[in-house]
């Protein structure tokens, strides 16, 4: 229906086997992160997250159409 759609991810295997999916999903048309980087490098070094204070702004961005940048940030 070419409404957006916001994804806010939380995993363990993001740089894992799922990169590959989430890479594919940048590319879509109508499909927007909220920033999300790394959270434990040591411990969990194929875990994403996504920087939840940054939910409303993507919401706000993403109905004029643009990608909250960066996409991918460091904690």
């Amino acid at each position: 229906n070419g409404k957006p759609v916001i994804i806010c991810l939380a995993t363990n295997d993001g740089l894992g086997a799922n990169l590959k999916n989430i890479g594919g999903l940048l590319n879509k048309k109508s499909v927007y992160f909220v920033p999300l980087g790394q959270d434990d490098t040591q411990n969990k070094p194929y875990s994403l997250v996504a920087d939840f204070s940054k939910i409303l702004p993507t919401l706000t961005s993403a109905l004029e159409g643009i990608q909250l940048q960066p996409v991918f940030i460091q904690y």
